[in-house]
């Protein structure tokens, strides 16, 4: 789950980084970090392989290639529960480590009939050359606050900001108590409280109601229904609040999807509806929307982040190298 770039100077809307000492990563990345960073956005449950894309090149930048007809045969992959919630159609799948795939050895969170994918984990790595890698680049150009994650799945986000970053809080909101569940049991969630104590926060309930008292320094939103992004992504409305619940120098980075989102609704465009969440949030943040484009030919998918753009060489000094690669590919949304 995860628009077009442009070719456009952004000397206007660079400002310098404020290094705030608690959000320099602690990681010393080891040199057999992934240096092609992939991804594969979704299941295909209707065949009996597991479909992905490949890299394009060994370079540091995340881009998709057609999706190639092989996949993962059914004997590499187990299903570890499957059930239905009030909410969603949940499955946990495990890879084979033996598996040929950039998803071997790794633990698979669906939430949908498509079989988009929500969380993901690996057994032996840490970072998920998935759009979950770019989320955790995102607290060094923060003010010193909590981060709220709006959409929490099994907590793969948090799993990577909280090893990263010392210091950060988060406080993260899930509408389904089940996914929580599923997250403690399979995805190693339980732990990761029982590690960070103080630290991480659960709220279950409507995400677009999250708070904290003084604000949140940054917002991560990765809300999806059905697999859609939800409507409420598209009013200007809800970008208003969500601004609000900011404090000063606070900023929103969005999974916004695109066409390689399958919605459960074959009516619904993925690309026209991250189209028009892209320019709502234009209108709550005119002139300070950038992109991410994680995929530039038929399957596209995009994150998009509010507020100036900061200083690119500072932010790429504050992260481990593996992350440094997203930093130059944000374009200024122009919609």
């Amino acid at each position: 789950m995860k628009s077009v770039s442009h070719s456009i100077s952004y000397q206007n809307q660079i400002r310098p980084l404020a290094l705030n000492p608690f959000q320099i990563s602690r990681l010393n990345p080891p040199s057999n970090y992934p240096q092609n960073l992939k991804l594969p956005h979704k299941i295909n449950t209707k065949t009996n392989v597991i479909r992905s894309s490949k890299p394009k090149s060994q370079e540091p930048r995340l881009t998709r290639k057609k999706i190639e007809d092989e996949g993962i045969p059914v004997d590499f992959v187990k299903t570890l529960v499957k059930f239905k919630s009030r909410y969603n159609y949940i499955r946990v799948l495990e890879v084979s480590r033996r598996a040929d795939h950039p998803f071997a050895g790794s633990r698979l969170l669906l939430l949908d009939n498509p079989g988009n994918i929500h969380s993901i984990s690996f057994l032996v790595k840490f970072l998920t050359e998935t759009y979950f890698d770019v989320f955790a680049a995102f607290p060094p150009i923060l003010p010193p606050g909590p981060l709220g994650i709006l959409g929490f799945g099994a907590g793969s986000a948090a799993r990577l900001i909280l090893e990263l970053y010392p210091e950060v809080r988060i406080h993260g909101w899930e509408l389904d108590p089940s996914v929580i569940s599923v997250g403690r049991e399979y995805f190693g969630l339980s732990k990761l409280e029982k590690q960070n104590p103080d630290r991480l926060f659960i709220n279950i309930g409507d995400a677009l109601n999250a708070s904290v008292r003084d604000g949140f320094a940054g917002i991560l939103v990765d809300l999806f229904c059905k697999g859609s992004l939800i409507p409420e992504l598209q009013d200007t409305k809800t970008w208003e609040k969500l601004k609000r619940s900011l404090r000063k120098g606070g900023r929103i980075m969005v999974n916004v999807g695109g066409s390689c989102v399958e919605a459960e609704d074959p009516r619904i465009d993925g690309k026209l509806v991250m189209e028009e969440s892209l320019k709502a949030m234009n209108q709550v943040f005119p002139g300070q929307v950038f992109v991410l484009n994680l995929g530039k030919r038929k399957e596209d998918s995009s994150i998009a982040l509010t507020g100036d753009l900061p200083d690119l060489d500072s932010w790429k000094e504050l992260l481990p190298f593996s992350l440094r690669g997203y930093v130059s590919m944000w374009t200024l949304f122009n919609g």
